[in-house]
């Protein structure tokens, strides 16, 4: 399950959770009894119907509970439906969407979405595309283990573009958080992810895209093309994706810009190998991040000599004052190097039961890198120009449809 970092806490939190209760709700008779204990409620914050299981029926009754109560539907802060559909038919996925999807965007106050652990794919795409593009209020999105793929990653791109052109005309502060983990979404939707990523540069904070399948080309293309333009992020998560040395370079030319703000760091299992590495890890001895607390840098393939010669410099240097918490385990290190010793005497919970040894053969892998997974030159304007004509062009055709009804 994602977790959220960096959301509000309200005092006066009304919560109502029927969370992990692994109910099976079908019909209406099923969902009544909770749905009157919603009601009931004088205000509801948060909502938490996640770990259940919830069919057509008995979502278009929680869809009316839920726009039919005022002092629900106008006090709702948060809504968690992760995990909502075990079970269930792809056809009563779609038909339950159509209902509480539309209620969400009902409620005027309403700023955390999670909609993770569903099955949803493309069948869903139009109506998460139409939900997202519309969800003006919303402040944090949670989007992990849906199933999407690159396809469909490249249409919820899309729809934080057109989001973002909305909040603007609507005068709503853009989204702090996106976390799309574990979604498949390959480098085939980095593109547009970095476009509409980019739109929402003066909001986004959180932004967590971990084990998606990205390649070098892809990851390159994401921090280039968008993460970069993000001024204020705190915390970055592109476990699980693969870096090379081409999208290291990015990386590292790019680190600078989140030295004020960064909080976390995640790139576990990214394989940046020893030449991105250390290009990365320069960077720290070069520029202080006052407000780094997290760096993970698991199975990357950092050699000895990168500790050594940038890491330890920079936290000798005070370039990391800030920095708690470390995980370095996998990688091509000295277990019993003084480097090492300092770290662990540094680092309390600092873990390094698994190195890796170099031979030959990794040395000679490490000069031969793809020349197809270097960043591609995209016009990004002549796209943004593209999305920004779609959205007036759908905007006329809404209010033709209004207009003849």
């Amino acid at each position: 399950m994602a977790t959220l970092h960096f959301v509000p806490q309200h005092n006066e939190d009304q919560v109502y959770s029927i969370s992990g209760k692994a109910l099976k709700l079908t019909t209406n008779e099923d969902i009544k009894p909770y749905l009157q204990e919603l009601a009931a409620l004088k205000t509801c914050t948060k909502l938490d119907f996640s770990g259940n299981t919830i069919g057509t029926e008995a979502s278009e009754a929680l869809a009316k509970c839920i726009t039919e109560n005022t002092q629900v539907k106008e006090s709702l802060i948060e809504v968690n439906f992760a995990d909502l559909y075990t079970s269930r038919l792809v056809d009563e996925v779609v038909d339950s969407l159509k209902f509480l999807l539309p209620a969400l965007l009902k409620c005027p106050n309403l700023e955390i979405v999670n909609l993770s652990d569903n099955a949803f794919g493309l069948r869903t795409i139009e109506l998460l595309e139409d939900y997202i593009v519309h969800a003006v209020n919303i402040k944090h999105l949670i989007l992990s283990n849906n199933g999407m793929g690159p396809f469909a990653g490249e249409r919820i791109g899309k729809a934080l573009f057109h989001l973002a052109q909305n909040k603007k005309a609507a005068s709503k502060p853009f989204l702090e958080t996106f976390i799309c983990g574990r979604n498949r979404l390959e480098n085939g939707s980095a593109v547009y992810l970095a476009l509409g990523l980019k739109s929402h540069s003066e909001g986004l904070k959180v932004v967590k895209l971990y084990q998606n399948g990205i390649r070098p080309k892809g990851v390159a293309t994401l921090i280039h093309y968008g993460l970069q333009y993000l001024k204020n992020l705190e915390i970055l998560d592109l476990q699980d994706n693969t870096f090379t040395k081409h999208a290291s370079l990015i990386l590292a030319k790019v680190l600078p810009t989140w030295k004020n703000s960064l909080y976390e760091l995640n790139l576990n299992d990214c394989l940046l190998k020893t030449t991105g590495s250390d290009e990365v890890f320069k960077v720290f001895t070069e520029v202080e991040f006052s407000n780094l607390h997290v760096l993970k840098f698991e199975y990357n393939e950092m050699a000895q000599e990168t500790v050594e010669a940038s890491f330890l410099p920079a936290i000798e240097k005070g370039n990391l004052p800030k920095l708690k918490k470390l995980e370095i385990n996998g990688n091509r290190l000295d277990e019993d190097s003084d480097a090492l010793d300092l770290l662990q005497s540094k680092f309390d919970d600092l873990e390094v039961d698994d190195l890796e040894e170099v031979d030959s053969e990794d040395e000679e892998e490490e000069e031969e890198e793809d020349e197809d997974e270097k960043l591609e030159e995209i016009e990004t304007e002549k796209l943004e120009k593209e999305l920004l004509e779609v959205q007036v062009d759908d905007l006329a055709e809404r209010l033709a449809e209004t207009e003849i009804k």
